[in-house]
């Protein structure tokens, strides 16, 4: 099962808004998202992600989709 960690990454790098979060990815990665979209990618588990948007993220949180999401296997 795979688990969406962007809270903890942000909590991590003390980004603690959506609104920062979104002037992040602006300024870093030079790509911008709706609030709503940054809205749901902070209050859910995304079902898919364009791989520009996983790109973004990591550009502007300095990390790796490794980071953004952990791997559980099932028992």
């Amino acid at each position: 099962m795979l688990v969406w960690m962007l809270r903890k990454v942000m909590a991590e790098r003390e980004v603690w808004t959506g609104a920062a979060l979104a002037r992040l990815l602006k300024e870093k990665a030079n790509y911008s998202l709706s609030p709503a979209s940054i809205s749901a990618l902070l209050t859910s588990q995304p079902k898919q992600m364009k791989a520009e948007t996983l790109d973004a993220l990591c550009t502007a949180l300095e990390c790796t989709p490794n980071d953004l999401w952990a791997y559980t296997p099932p028992k």
